[in-house]
Protein backbone atom coordinates (compact mmCIF):
# COMPACT_ATOMS: atom_id res chain seq x y z
CA UNK A 1 0.00 0.00 0.00
CA UNK A 2 1.35 3.29 -1.13
CA UNK A 3 3.19 5.66 1.44
CA UNK A 4 2.67 8.88 -0.72
CA UNK A 5 0.96 11.63 1.29
CA UNK A 6 -2.32 12.30 0.08
CA UNK A 7 -3.62 15.94 -0.62
CA UNK A 8 -6.30 17.46 1.48
CA UNK A 9 -9.03 16.73 -0.95
CA UNK A 10 -8.05 13.47 -0.99
CA UNK A 11 -7.47 13.08 2.83
CA UNK A 12 -10.91 14.43 3.42
CA UNK A 13 -12.79 12.48 0.64
CA UNK A 14 -11.38 9.21 2.25
CA UNK A 15 -12.18 10.60 5.79
CA UNK A 16 -15.98 10.40 4.49
CA UNK A 17 -15.91 6.28 3.51
CA UNK A 18 -15.10 5.61 7.33
CA UNK A 19 -17.48 6.44 10.14
CA UNK A 20 -16.33 8.20 13.68
CA UNK A 21 -13.00 9.26 12.51
CA UNK A 22 -12.03 13.31 12.25
CA UNK A 23 -9.19 15.05 10.26
CA UNK A 24 -6.59 17.20 13.03
CA UNK A 25 -6.82 20.51 12.75
CA UNK A 26 -3.31 20.91 10.68
CA UNK A 27 -4.90 18.76 8.53
CA UNK A 28 -2.01 15.69 8.77
CA UNK A 29 -3.91 12.92 10.93
CA UNK A 30 -7.03 11.68 11.75
CA UNK A 31 -8.31 10.82 15.10
CA UNK A 32 -11.01 8.81 17.11
CA UNK A 33 -11.96 7.68 20.56
CA UNK A 34 -13.55 4.01 20.60
CA UNK A 35 -15.31 3.49 24.15
CA UNK A 36 -16.09 -0.29 25.66
CA UNK A 37 -18.24 -1.69 28.44
CA UNK A 38 -15.11 -1.86 30.45
CA UNK A 39 -10.90 -2.11 30.11
CA UNK A 40 -11.01 -5.89 28.44
CA UNK A 41 -13.40 -5.01 25.69
CA UNK A 42 -10.86 -1.66 25.10
CA UNK A 43 -8.15 -4.66 25.32
CA UNK A 44 -9.81 -6.93 23.47
CA UNK A 45 -9.82 -4.03 20.94
CA UNK A 46 -6.35 -2.77 20.92
CA UNK A 47 -4.68 -6.11 20.95
CA UNK A 48 -6.61 -6.86 17.28
CA UNK A 49 -5.76 -3.65 16.06
CA UNK A 50 -2.58 -4.51 17.19
CA UNK A 51 -2.08 -7.37 14.89
CA UNK A 52 -3.90 -5.81 11.78
CA UNK A 53 -0.99 -2.53 12.42
CA UNK A 54 1.62 -5.64 12.67
CA UNK A 55 -0.09 -6.82 8.92
CA UNK A 56 0.23 -3.31 7.38
CA UNK A 57 3.47 -2.31 8.85
CA UNK A 58 2.12 0.71 10.24
CA UNK A 59 1.16 1.51 13.80
CA UNK A 60 -0.93 3.95 15.16
CA UNK A 61 0.00 5.93 18.22
CA UNK A 62 -2.53 5.43 20.82
CA UNK A 63 -3.42 5.54 24.77
CA UNK A 64 -5.43 3.31 26.67
CA UNK A 65 -7.64 4.74 30.00
CA UNK A 66 -10.13 1.98 31.57
CA UNK A 67 -12.48 1.53 28.35
CA UNK A 68 -11.16 3.89 26.12
CA UNK A 69 -8.86 3.96 23.62
CA UNK A 70 -7.78 7.30 21.73
CA UNK A 71 -5.96 7.01 18.88
CA UNK A 72 -3.99 8.69 16.01
CA UNK A 73 -3.31 7.96 12.60
CA UNK A 74 -0.46 9.51 9.98
CA UNK A 75 2.37 8.21 8.12
CA UNK A 76 5.13 9.83 10.21
CA UNK A 77 7.61 8.93 7.27
CA UNK A 78 5.66 10.79 4.48
CA UNK A 79 4.79 13.87 6.80
CA UNK A 80 1.16 13.25 6.62
CA UNK A 81 -2.05 11.27 5.89
CA UNK A 82 -1.50 8.16 3.79
CA UNK A 83 -3.89 5.63 2.07
CA UNK A 84 -2.49 3.29 5.23
CA UNK A 85 -4.20 5.72 7.69
CA UNK A 86 -7.41 4.64 6.08
CA UNK A 87 -6.79 1.33 6.00
CA UNK A 88 -6.01 0.95 9.69
CA UNK A 89 -9.01 3.24 10.51
CA UNK A 90 -11.11 0.65 8.51
CA UNK A 91 -10.16 -2.40 10.00
CA UNK A 92 -10.24 -1.01 13.50
CA UNK A 93 -13.62 0.51 13.07
CA UNK A 94 -14.12 -3.13 12.20
CA UNK A 95 -13.45 -4.58 15.30
CA UNK A 96 -15.91 -2.41 17.64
Amino acid sequence: MARQKLDTTAAEEALRTIDGWALADDGLSIHRRFTFRNFSEAFAFMTRSALAAEKLNHHPDWSNVYKSVDVTLSTHDAGGLTELDFALAKAMNDFV
